[in-house]
């Protein structure tokens, strides 16, 4: 294929998903950050099962809350649901939500459903991967020290990274989550009764989540700096398949995959930036190189006849 048409498709393709793509970058870079803080928030031995069960019977007694998330370094436990309920372990009383988790949360929803639209992330995340094919399709840079050499070159040598973050995001669907797991005919525990049968095994201070997905109780427990998923029944805990796809796309395989996420982010935010940048530059140059050209011509001298 004619490499200007390339060049022109990979533009004007990035520029038309210029403004999705920035909000799905800087809130993945944001998320990039979740599982080293997860990690970071564990304390052994901080968590009193029996206080995280009195409270979810204190606030939640008609047990609607589908589930309960626990941050051990703040003492902070929620419990999940229309609308949750913040409740500082410490003290037993209603509380804000930290800040970090503020942040977070909102970067998750955003990063998501962007500004509401249906299938505008996954349609953006499509985009972006047609652009790095096309990138591919154009060859090998000549790599220079100009604004241009430094993005193709940045691309190419992290090409396998950039493209793996996409990919796998539109992989991500209902049916192919990080709860995904065999449905069991097994009778249902609650809220409380779960909270019990996971701290039999496990320390609390290392649960990131309980609740009920997809008419199951499940937990998910930091092991080493690895987020693995439980379910829960009144026979007790059983692992869940590792979900790579989500895994990967996340960060929660290791501190490592946390760390890569963080130069995927930054590598992509890179390129959109200098990739706009480099279009605007050529768009400022276009009536200059005209003015020149239309100078020259009135400046030729005439030829006599």
């Amino acid at each position: 294929m004619n490499k200007q048409l390339l060049l022109k498709l990979h533009r004007w393709i990035s520029l038309t998903f210029a403004l999705p793509l920035l909000v799905i970058i800087v809130t993945g870079l944001i998320l990039s950050f979740e599982p080293i803080a997860q990690v970071a928030a564990v304390k052994p031995g901080s968590v009193d099962p029996a206080r995280v069960a009195a409270l979810i019977k204190q606030y939640d007694p008609d047990g609607k809350a589908r589930g309960i998330s626990i941050n051990p370094t703040t003492q902070h436990l929620t419990l999940q649901g229309r609308p949750g309920t913040e409740l500082d372990m410490t003290s037993g009383a209603v509380t804000d939500k930290p800040a970090a988790a503020g942040v977070f949360q909102w970067a998750r929803m955003t990063h998501e459903h962007l500004i509401g639209i249906e299938g505008l992330t996954t349609i953006s995340t499509i985009g972006m991967i047609v652009i790095m094919i096309i990138g591919i399709l154009m060859g090998l840079p000549r790599l220079r020290n100009t604004l241009s050499g430094w993005h193709k070159g940045a691309a190419w040598f992290t090409l396998p990274l950039i493209l793996l973050s996409p990919l796998t995001g539109v992989l991500l669907d209902p049916s192919n989550s990080f709860f995904s797991a065999p449905a069991n005919s097994a009778k249902p525990v609650s809220l409380t009764e779960a909270v019990s049968i996971v701290a039999r095994d496990h320390d609390l201070a290392t649960v990131n989540m309980i609740g009920n997905r997809g008419g199951r109780m499940l937990a998910r427990i930091i092991e080493g700096d690895e987020l693995r998923a439980y379910a829960v029944t009144a026979d007790g805990l059983s692992a869940l398949p590792r979900n790579w796809v989500r895994l990967l796309h996340e960060g929660n395989w290791s501190l490592i995959g946390s760390g890569a996420n963080v130069l995927i982010s930054v590598v992509l935010l890179a390129l959109l930036i200098t990739g706009v940048l480099i279009w605007t530059q050529r768009r400022l140059r276009r009536p200059q190189r005209s003015r020149d050209l239309r100078a020259g011509s009135a400046a030729a001298p005439s030829i006599p006849s």
